[in-house]
């Protein structure tokens, strides 16, 4: 049996996504909803609650604001797990690396992304993502995204409360099944509809300099192995770049500073080191 835990936004989730799981999903399953609508609980502790809570064998976590378009994809998640027992995660949307440096799952080249997803758009478009299945229904990654994440249940495993608001519990969860040995795969059997893109606020910036002060130690990933040493510290370097215009956007300077002084030393002779003094002289002079 599967257990779909959701942190829901409201006291109860609509009746088109409890519909649509108990029509598509296949397989035997139980629905455990953690109103979170007061927003009293991190999304760490609400899915800790439903973890309690489960009886299933495997854990299905999922956003409140998605459809399923696949048949039977609780079938489908099953066999994957049934035909590998190294798989421990299967998402829809993943990479195949991550940086040491803070950075969204999709902050790499596309070669290096793995998506099966359909995401609505604010103008009510369609946009369809589905590349990097080169082989088979599945591809393993480093870490998926937290739309849709099904897994092995594990006693061994929970979030870290210590971590707060609703970012990188996605990246935590993975970090946690690879310590256990366990492969992360995307599968293209499982199609969601996504009613909303993530964006990246000062929230998540805050989200991602607590995660890697205390988890950076566990980064970079690059379990498949997927580029060499030379293309993952360039990759690094401009995540790093990437993340500190976010800081100087979100005007945290120190911050970015900070962020500025591990760049020198990854890498102390490149032109971006000039442009960011002048920036940085700019922004503590306006």
């Amino acid at each position: 049996m599967i257990s779909i835990i959701i942190c829901s936004r409201t006291p109860f989730i609509s009746k088109d996504l409890s519909d649509n799981i108990a029509e598509t999903i296949g397989c035997n399953f139980e629905l455990i909803i953690i109103d979170n609508s007061q927003n009293q609980y991190s999304i760490f502790e609400a899915y800790n609650m439903g973890i309690k809570k489960s009886i299933g064998t495997y854990w299905c976590f999922i956003h409140d604001d998605i459809l399923f378009q696949s048949q039977d994809w609780g079938k489908k998640v099953i066999n994957i797990f049934d035909n590998d027992i190294q798989i421990g995660l299967i998402g829809v949307a993943g990479s195949k690396i991550k940086t040491r440096m803070p950075s969204a799952w999709w902050d790499c080249p596309d070669e290096l992304m793995v998506v099966n997803i359909i995401h609505r758009l604010q103008n009510n478009q369609k946009e369809v993502q589905c590349h990097g299945f080169n082989q088979g229904n599945y591809a393993e990654v480093s870490l998926i995204d937290g739309v849709f994440m099904a897994a092995r249940s594990n006693k061994s495993i929970s979030f870290d409360e210590t971590l707060t608001g609703f970012h990188h519990y996605d990246l935590f969860l993975c970090l946690q099944y690879l310590k256990q040995n366990l492969k992360i795969v995307v599968t293209n059997e499982v199609l969601i509809e996504h009613f909303s893109i993530g964006t990246i606020n000062k929230t998540w910036v805050a989200s991602a300099m607590t995660f890697d002060k205390k988890y950076g130690k566990m980064l970079p990933l690059n379990t498949v192995n997927s580029c060499n040493s030379i293309e993952l510290e360039k990759i690094e370097f401009n995540n790093g770049k990437l993340f500190i215009q976010k800081l100087f956007d979100f005007k945290l300077i120190k911050t970015a500073f900070f962020i500025w002084l591990r760049l020198l030393k990854s890498k102390p002779i490149s032109k971006f080191h000039f442009e960011f003094l002048n920036l940085l002289y700019k922004r503590t002079n306006e």
